[in-house]
């Protein structure tokens, strides 16, 4: 590509090619949709015990990598930005690279593994049988009364996160959040993909000097 970074608008597009803040969101929930068999096996594995929830963060995370990072290398997006006919790209329009893909996801890795932190540190203040008779919504209130403070940080980091991200997408021509600019990316709608590299890969024929 020869631009650097994809215009706002296309000639012969009359349509704003950049995917706007409801269609992400409608990708999202879609993830959720998709991951919600994943996410109640590992809510299963996590009640049986203490142990059981150490062994199953690795797993966790692998699984949650290979979602947002590898899928979004080998594909252009998730399944829920692809069902929602959406594609991640670098900001010049070339397909996403792995440095894109994980820069893309970094901050959301960081404050999943604070979450993990602070679970683990509250977690050695319980013994394992009053965490196992506990049902899950029991559970997670304890969890929250004996360590407030740091569950309220967390909480509060991730809506800020989520809020910077929506702020972007609507302060900006090309719909960018937050870990775009962090990663170099855009996201656009599928269809109009190959209009915009053929536009974009159009040799640039400069006047001469007169």
């Amino acid at each position: 590509m020869k631009n650097e970074l994809l215009p706002s608008t296309f000639p012969g597009i009359d349509n704003n090619v950049y995917a706007d803040l409801w269609t992400r969101i409608a990708a999202r929930i879609v993830d959720l949709v998709v991951m919600l068999p994943v996410a109640g096996l590992i809510l299963y594995i996590n009640g049986l015990s203490k142990d059981a929830y150490f062994y199953a963060i690795l797993p966790n995370l692998a699984i949650y990598i290979w979602y947002e990072v590898y899928l979004v290398k080998r594909y252009g997006g998730t399944p829920g930005k692809l069902i929602m006919g959406i594609k991640i790209v670098q900001k010049n329009g070339d397909d996403v690279d792995w440095h894109a893909s994980f820069m893309r996801y970094l901050v959301t890795f960081c404050l999943s593994l604070s979450g993990i932190f602070i679970m683990m540190w509250t977690l050695g203040l319980i013994d394992d049988a009053t965490y196992v008779s506990m049902g899950f919504m029991k559970r997670t209130q304890l969890l929250s009364e004996i360590n407030p403070l740091m569950s309220k940080i967390q909480t509060f980091t991730s809506l800020a996160w989520t809020l910077a991200g929506i702020i972007a997408i609507l302060s900006n021509k090309r719909k960018r959040a937050v870990h775009d600019y962090i990663a170099g990316t855009v996201v656009v709608k599928s269809i109009f993909l190959s209009k915009i590299r053929e536009i974009t890969n159009e040799p640039v024929i400069e006047e001469s000097e007169k």
